[in-house]
């Protein structure tokens, strides 16, 4: 039994709200259970010095979590004046996911950043950020082509991420913070709509893993990210 009561396939309820800020270009607030992820994409006409005068465009991330984002207060990274290893490996993770569905040369010579603030974290936050990040990038996206900034879409599939484990010698999806915390392996995969595989990061908490535990939540991933896939079509209808 796990401690949500959920089935060992059963994602957390989620829920995805666009338009959760006023100004940004592109914004939601995804809900993956008690993990929610505000995102916000912002739109702006220049690229790094390394892409300037190549016609090719570039989406980036950054990732926070709020100070009482988890159980007890957590000293913002701004006050310590710099960004732990922690932070910086996810937001990096969210910028190469959202990149692998982005034509570059029909977006143009021009940079989205995604934004991704964790408000309250109950495990799986990268996953969510990735998942409402792209319904961010894609509404700042519909933008450039509703007022004819750009010709093509950019946008070559859905990005959804979704974490999976070996808990209590099963595999299951969609971990929260009560199964991440003791789960003998905890990986997270990011995926396309098609199923094609972006990243995997998997890792044996506990102990080490078999090809067949490691194909069994390759397979739950695969049935989450198609379930996460199903609810950003519905946000952005």
């Amino acid at each position: 039994m796990r401690p949500s009561g959920r089935n060992l396939d059963e994602i957390r309820d989620v829920s995805i709200e666009i338009g959760a800020t006023k100004h940004a270009e592109g914004s939601c607030l995804i809900k993956c259970g008690a993990t929610h992820v505000l995102c916000t994409a912002s739109l702006e006409q220049r690229v790094p010095p390394f892409l300037k005068n190549t016609g090719l465009g570039w989406v980036t991330a950054e990732y926070g979590m709020l100070p009482r984002a988890t159980h007890t207060r957590m000293r913002r990274e701004a006050a310590a004046g710099k960004q732990s290893g922690r932070t910086q490996e996810i937001q990096r993770l969210i910028g190469r996911s959202l990149r692998a569905a982005i034509d570059r040369s029909a977006l143009g010579e021009r940079q989205i950043t995604i934004d991704c603030d964790v408000i309250q974290a109950d495990g799986g936050t990268r996953c969510a950020a990735i998942t409402g990040g792209w319904v961010a990038l894609r509404l700042a996206v519909n933008k450039l082509l509703k007022a004819g900034d750009i010709v093509s879409d950019p946008i070559t599939d859905h990005v959804a991420a979704v974490s999976c484990g070996i808990y209590a010698g099963q595999p299951v999806l969609d971990l929260d913070y009560a199964e991440d915390s003791e789960a003998g392996t905890d990986s997270n995969f990011v995926m396309t709509g098609q199923g094609a595989l972006i990243e995997v990061q998997a890792s044996a908490e506990g102990a080490a893993f078999s090809r067949v535990e490691f194909d069994a939540m390759y397979d739950l991933a695969t049935q989450g990210v198609t379930a996460l896939v199903a609810a950003q079509k519905i946000a952005v209808a």
